[in-house]
């Protein structure tokens, strides 16, 4: 892979990556941690940590590479699901929780500085747009779940909506956004 430009579909990157191909490793980190590491920074706001979350998020990569079926999604999905629970995860650590508790000014301006970045980018690919096509409890589930991170048992909890509400409301609104997506 010596020209900078040279691209690898997918499913050649996960063979390539199967075969424990260093090199491939590289161009999978070199062309998805600026993707990941955005995943992982709505959910945590302080940037060292999300930094680190980034790297475990690499490394079960390359150990559950086994793991990942193409049957059951495309590659990406699956590396930022991962990348989404290892940032919750730790994000519900008593880790981090004692740091929230300790942190100072800067920490939260920095983290309100990166939300309305996020918010821009999401602006920007045309998602806010789409979210408004769906039904208002839908947008709900799908914010408090994709761009909050609260697990769905959570939501139930802290709302007061029965949790197969909760399932089946967010099953609806990702059926509608693949529709209005035409993804099959």
């Amino acid at each position: 892979m010596n020209p900078a430009n040279h691209q690898i579909d997918q499913d050649q990157l996960v063979i390539r990556i199967k075969a424990r191909e260093a090199e491939a490793f590289s161009y999978l980190y070199d062309h998805y941690s600026a993707a990941i590491y955005g995943s992982i920074s709505r959910i945590i706001n302080d940037e060292d940590v999300a930094q680190e979350v980034l790297q475990d998020a690499f490394m079960k990569f390359w150990d559950k590479i086994e793991q990942y079926d193409s049957s059951k999604g495309r590659f990406f999905t699956w590396m930022v699901n991962i990348s989404r629970n290892l940032a919750i995860d730790r994000l519900r650590s008593k880790e981090m929780k004692k740091a929230g508790k300790t942190a100072n000014i800067e920490t939260y301006v920095s983290g309100i500085e990166r939300d309305n970045l996020s918010h821009l980018s999401v602006d920007t690919i045309g998602l806010k747009e789409m979210l408004k096509s769906l039904r208002e409890e839908e947008q709900f589930i799908l914010e408090m779940v994709y761009f909050k991170g609260y697990t769905q048992s959570e939501i139930s909890k802290e709302f007061d909506i029965p949790l197969g509400t909760i399932k089946t409301r967010l099953k609806m609104a990702l059926k509608n956004i693949r529709t209005v997506l035409q993804i099959e």
